[in-house]
């Protein structure tokens, strides 16, 4: 039966996601490249969380918040890219009205939740190189906690007042989201009154959501600059900006990619290109950070290597009984 015969798929409950059907022909080479890229980003982020919980040697506040950015990033393609790998798979491209705004609820949440974490990140090394004799007190675990619980709320009163104005608009006859997960731009597409308050709205959050924790980049690197142009020796210059390459090349791939979506709703860029710019933010980059994080810090491999290392021994110890 086709979705669109379905009963229960009558009374406009239910929305039609377009996806990648303009490339047809590229569905199952689409499935294949997103699934690949969605296991390691599982598989990456879930690593790093473990490890940092487990390694006594990485409980320090840098890996702290570098745990909340992989648990993000997890909920965050769950919330996206499995949903998407079914639509290419079965190219059934229906959601539920209560279903797009639980999905546009979590992704605003996550997006907005990682944004102020990223700025807490900048923060924490800023401490780190410009204060190290005071960065155990500075950044202790009472103060990481607070910062990280303030970091996941951040983001509930922004989806939940923009999820549910959005959807308390009226429709048009057309339910079909050109895209490929429920976001606002699209959705915004089928709306039937007017929505300039709306959309001003939306280009203020995400302003406030952008440009707070980006001041306190800013302002942080600005810090940490000058800090490590000071440091007499070459080395020590060199160690104090490998421990922040990995944030900036991080915050440079999520700012850039999903900003340039954002800032403005109904942006020039056409639908398919929003489509390619949104896969990068919602696919590549989550996938990307745990590659970052790990192939630049010795910590990290140290500790991958120890918790292999124990399994291995283990796993030989059991045999040779």
């Amino acid at each position: 039966m086709e979705a669109a015969e379905a009963p229960w798929l009558r009374n406009w409950t239910y929305f039609t996601l377009q996806g990648f059907s303009h490339l047809a022909t590229l569905q199952v080479f689409l499935f294949e490249g997103i699934l690949l890229m969605f296991l390691i980003t599982m598989t990456g982020n879930v690593l790093i969380v473990v490890i940092t919980t487990t390694d006594p040697a990485l409980h320090t506040p840098m890996y702290y918040f570098l745990k909340n950015l992989s648990l993000i990033e997890i909920c965050f393609s769950l919330n996206i890219v499995p949903k998407m790998l079914v639509d290419l798979l079965l190219e059934r491209r229906v959601i539920s009205f209560s279903a797009c705004a639980l999905q546009l609820y979590f992704v605003i949440f996550f997006a907005t939740s990682e944004c102020f974490l990223l700025g807490a990140m900048a923060y924490d090394r800023c401490v780190a190189i410009c204060h190290p004799l005071h960065y155990a007190t500075t950044m202790n675990r009472r103060v990481c906690l607070h910062m990280v619980i303030a970091c996941w709320v951040s983001g509930i009163p922004f989806a939940v007042g923009l999820t549910g104005w959005l959807f308390s608009y009226p429709f048009c006859s057309s339910k079909e989201i050109e895209h490929f997960f429920c976001d606002i731009s699209p959705i915004l597409d089928l709306v039937c009154s007017d929505t300039y308050l709306f959309e001003l709205v939306v280009f203020i959050t995400t302003v406030i959501i952008v440009l707070i924790p980006f001041i306190l980049i800013a302002a942080s690197y600005i810090q940490i600059i000058c800090a490590i142009l000071q440091m007499p020796s070459a080395e020590g210059r060199r160690k104090a900006f490998s421990t922040c390459i990995a944030h900036l090349v991080v915050v440079t791939l999520f700012y850039c990619t999903a900003g340039l979506i954002h800032l403005k709703p109904k942006s020039s860029l056409s639908l398919n290109s929003k489509k390619f710019v949104a896969l990068s933010y919602t696919v590549v980059t989550p996938m990307l950070n745990p590659i970052i994080y790990s192939l630049r810090n010795k910590e990290v491999k140290n500790a991958l290597r120890k918790t292999f290392g124990r399994r291995q021994f283990f796993s030989k110890m059991s045999l040779t009984r």
